[in-house]
């Protein structure tokens, strides 16, 4: 039991934790890359199912987040608290009138999943229907495999609900990590988030080139979530994808630091 719960977290983990880098973020945030439709739910439910909302809501605060990072109107800069970084900013019950899906996820709104997920805006409405889906989920887990592979998922899915939230904060804190590219904000590369979202703590990398399906440029800036998308590429589920390379990405100027010890 105790194999089968350890393989099954594993497992549900990666689905999860990729689910949020591939799915919401790379793809449906920031259209990096293009794949099949089948690729992309799956990608999108293991996100959903790590109980991250609606992807059209996260999508639309992700990209506001990109277009006003740590100003005023960022939805979650830790430079206004990081409570409100942290968690604050999900429990409104609507879009701020800056932020709409209509003008800043086009894209996203005519999907009929997508808007069946989004509740008419209705925050409340739909953070309620993502939970209740996930914990259905996890009893039909329950009955159909038994509780370590229920528990394995329901334990991997919180754990990475909490992850991009953790992502906010600290990779917008400058000194808890290094910065390659001079921003005109606050973000940083952390390793260790980096180790726990499969790539995504190389923030600064991100914000520098946010459009790019690889986020880690440097050596030892391992990418989980970008061999990911180059494996799917090389099996045909991905067309287009959109990279910036290591030497492209040194056209811009790099600053000498290196990582914190």
């Amino acid at each position: 039991m105790v194999i089968a719960f350890l393989v099954a977290f594993v497992l549900f983990y990666l689905w999860h934790v990729m689910g949020v880098t591939i799915g919401y973020h790379r793809l449906l945030s920031h259209r990096s890359f293009r794949c099949w439709k089948i690729v992309e739910y799956f990608w999108v439910l293991g996100g959903y199912l790590a109980f991250e909302g609606s992807p059209i809501w996260w999508a639309t605060i992700h990209r506001a987040h990109h277009r006003y990072t740590d100003l005023p109107a960022d939805p979650h800069s830790p430079r206004y608290g990081w409570m409100q970084a942290y968690y604050g900013w999900i429990f409104h019950s609507k879009y701020p009138d800056h932020i709409s899906p209509e003008s800043q996820a086009k894209d996203l709104v005519n999907d009929p999943v997508y808007r069946f997920l989004e509740q008419n805006g209705n925050w409340h409405a739909a953070h309620i229907l993502a939970v209740s889906i996930g914990i259905l989920f996890r009893i039909a887990l329950l009955i159909f495999v038994g509780w370590p592979i229920a528990l394995a998922s329901l334990a991997a899915g919180v754990l990475v609900q909490q992850v991009p939230l953790l992502l906010n904060v600290v990779c917008h804190l400058p000194k808890l990590g290094y910065k390659n590219y001079q921003t005109g904000e606050d973000s940083v590369n952390v390793w260790w988030v980096a180790l726990l979202t499969a790539g995504e703590g190389w923030h600064n990398n991100h914000h520098a080139f946010p459009g790019s399906a690889r986020s880690g440029f440097r050596w030892f800036e391992i990418d989980p979530s970008w061999l990911m998308i180059r494996l799917m590429k090389l099996c045909g589920f991905v067309g287009w994808v959109h990279e910036e390379s290591s030497d492209s990405a040194y056209k811009m100027t790099l600053l000498e630091a290196k990582p914190n010890s």
